[in-house]
């Protein structure tokens, strides 16, 4: 029987030789969705790896290895882009599919429901992409979504507040009440999508370059933008929001007051770690995939750079006071990064205070050592690569991570070999 990476670079030869020659304007990380589409009626094959462990090959043969497995806790769903768990109800979460559906479930007794659908554009990168839940949900019924729709002629990115009739989503419908924030796209991927209260009760937002490929309109060094930013907003402090005081750009003529950090080509995913610390896994263009710990008013460098090695120009850019990556990896490895959390739970001992990401192409997962400050390099794990297509991670109130697999819609938890 031949190896899992065998076996997926065949079916990624077949599915995507007819793609690649109608999408030639672009690289392969602009395929993450269409690709995964395509293979579909492929992943039940592959999913047989996953029971049978990972494969440990490339670099990942001579890294420390951590021996963790997946276990299927929940199924029955299509194309997830994000899991966010409710506050105060343990094992119940919401999980959002890239056509504009929301949907509850319940790990306990495997339950499931529509909770809503909003209207999406679902070209390429685009569709319903983030979901949070107010630190005070339970008291409040207010949680946010992020999505991306065409109105008046226009792509947007969406960020917008809706309102649920109670604490537990398995017993009403919300409804939408305003939008909070807008954001014009020129392309219809790098749309990032996530946001996430922060230890802070500050609302971060992430947004992408605005898409194509190498950043044509330079937004990722552009103030003036959210395009390539990630933004902090008080969504207490005002209608729909205010911009908090100490943001690091609202005594910049001309920057956009919202923005906590720019330099970003396409934070996907992004989370905080129990120091409160800002974790960007920012997608790659040729070379590198990245991980940061991005502080107040950081420049993470694209495109000026592409992790730590210069973009644009080729050699001898300048970076001073650009924020270098905790952690590169190249395309050997992979095409496009998932970021996911630090593993605080019990299931997976072997995890515990390591930050849990992987590779949406090539089903890799690995763990990280955070380093004591930003910008130093951390040691990393293997967890070797599975027969999934991470598109999300998620991490419940007892630190518990999971993972969705955009190919089967399979929710999976990280738990001890």
């Amino acid at each position: 029987m031949p190896s899992l990476p065998s076996r997926r670079a065949v079916i990624l030869g077949l599915g995507l030789t007819s793609a690649l020659g109608a999408l030639a304007w672009a690289n392969l990380v602009h395929l993450r969705w269409f690709a995964i589409e395509q293979l579909q009626p492929t992943m039940p094959a592959l999913a047989q790896s996953i029971e049978a462990g990972p494969d440990f090959e490339g670099p990942d043969a001579s890294r420390p290895q951590l021996k963790v497995r997946l276990k299927t806790v929940a199924q029955g769903f299509k194309q997830p882009t994000d899991l966010q768990f409710v506050p105060g109800l343990p094992g119940v979460g919401v999980l959002t599919e890239k056509t504009g559906a929301a949907r509850w479930l319940s790990l306990s007794d495997g339950a499931q429901g529509l909770w809503f659908n909003v209207s999406v554009r679902t070209a390429s990168e685009q569709g319903l992409l983030g979901l949070a839940f107010h630190p005070k949900f339970a008291e409040n019924g207010r949680f946010f979504v992020h999505y991306v729709d065409r109105r008046e002629g226009r792509d947007l990115s969406i960020v917008e507040e809706w309102r649920a009739p109670g604490p537990d989503p398995r017993a009403g419908a919300p409804k939408a009440a305003r939008v909070v924030f807008t954001v014009e796209q020129p392309y219809q991927n790098h749309n990032a999508g996530q946001l996430l209260f922060g230890p802070d009760g500050m609302l971060y937002v992430a947004y992408g370059d605005g898409g194509y490929m190498g950043d044509p309109h330079d937004h990722g060094q552009n103030l003036k933008t959210a395009l390539g930013g990630m933004l902090r907003l008080d969504v207490d402090g005002g209608v729909p929001y205010a911009v908090p005081k100490d943001n690091p750009f609202v005594a910049t003529p001309g920057a956009l007051p919202e923005l906590w950090a720019y330099g970003l080509r396409n934070p996907w995913r992004f989370s905080f770690d129990p120091k409160g610390r800002l974790i960007i896994a920012d997608v790659g263009q040729n070379k590198w995939e990245e991980v940061s710990i991005a502080e107040r008013g950081d420049n993470l460098g694209w495109k000026v750079m592409e992790g730590r090695a210069c973009y644009a120009p080729e050699t001898g850019c300048d970076t001073a006071g650009k924020r270098a990556p905790i952690y590169v990896y190249g395309h050997e490895e992979g095409i496009s990064i998932t970021g996911g959390y630090v593993y605080t739970g019990a299931a997976a001992p072997a995890l515990s205070g390591r930050y849990v990401f992987g590779d949406f192409g090539s089903g890799r997962l690995w763990a990280l050592d955070l380093p004591a400050r930003a910008g130093e390099e951390a040691k990393v794990y293997a967890l070797g690569a599975f027969g999934v297509h991470p598109s999300s991670f998620a991490r419940d109130e007892a630190g518990e991570v999971y993972l969705l697999d955009f190919g089967t819609g399979d929710v999976l938890q990280l738990v001890g070999a």
